[in-house]
């Protein structure tokens, strides 16, 4: 059975997106934190920002010993894809192909910051367009960087959304299905708790039907709230540890504490939400 202990908490530094990410660092120092959930983003890495590859790899080791510097590592790369133009699904191959070229090069950027897991969910198809068309795309869009992960020796870490965020992969069932059709030890599953929750699904269950494929957690209280202020209580969010341990799990849990209401402060944020884990967590 594992022990999940602060030192497996990480941070997504999405929640820093008003701020510097020097700042995300200073944070993370101050909350005695060490696992860099780094989002590919501006203002903090977007990589078309730079005229070449090579001005994306010098940033990139900048970065790096920027983070290494402080004695924290990069533990999942996120690049930033619902909030900008990218498409798994869209009927229009160039939008597909352009995505699938911008992860491929994201697959790249994650292994020279020194982590092997790229994140990634499905977006959302065209509302108005036909569902299951639009998850065959999906399929086959993910499917095409699951054989270039293989090829790298890349994790994709998969999500399930909300339905406000997407109308494709929203539950455990989804999640299998997906799974089930890319076929391949390249492509594995986060766990959003809140996206879980919505749909009524249980961890117990996702722990139970996909086992070591889950190896991400997104954790927070409702909403993507600060831990011990929303609607879940100290009894359910401990209990989703409790559940990781039973099932041996052995990767982070990230925080995702990121409605935009604490990006005024997302230091306090984080540091609210990491003191409430000490209440049932050892250091390590």
């Amino acid at each position: 059975m594992s022990n999940i202990t602060m030192q497996d908490i990480a941070v997504m530094s999405v929640q820093y997106v008003q701020h510097t990410f020097e700042f995300y660092l200073d944070s993370m120092r101050r909350c005695g934190l060490k696992n860099v959930d780094l989002w590919g983003g501006a203002p903090h890495f977007w990589r078309y920002d730079y005229a070449s590859n090579q001005a994306v790899a010098r940033r990139i080791a900048e970065m790096r010993r920027q983070i290494e510097d402080m004695g924290m590592k990069v533990v999942i790369y996120t690049p930033e894809t619902l909030g900008y133009p990218f498409s798994y699904s869209n009927p229009q191959q160039a939008l597909r192909d352009r995505t699938i070229d911008f992860m491929e090069a994201s697959m790249e950027d994650a292994l020279n910051f020194g982590t092997d897991k790229v994140f990634l969910n499905t977006g959302c198809h065209p509302r108005d367009l036909d569902r299951e068309e639009g998850w065959k795309r999906t399929a086959d869009s993910i499917g095409r960087l699951a054989a270039r992960a293989e090829r790298l020796g890349v994790k994709l870490v998969l999500e399930q959304l909300q339905p406000y965020e997407s109308n494709l992969l929203l539950n455990l069932e989804d999640m299998k299905r997906m799974l089930r059709e890319v076929n391949s030890p390249a492509l594995v599953t986060c766990v959003d708790l809140v996206a879980m929750e919505v749909a009524g699904d249980t961890l117990e269950d996702f722990c139970t039907q996909l086992g070591d494929k889950i190896q991400w957690i997104h954790y927070s209280d409702s909403h993507h709230e600060i831990l011990g202020t929303g609607e879940y209580g100290r009894a359910k969010l401990e209990g989703y540890i409790r559940t990781l341990e039973k099932h041996n799990y052995q990767n982070c849990i990230d925080l995702e504490i990121n409605d935009s209401i604490y990006w005024e402060d997302p230091h306090a944020s984080i540091q609210q939400s990491a003191d409430y884990l000490r209440t049932f967590l050892p250091e390590r």
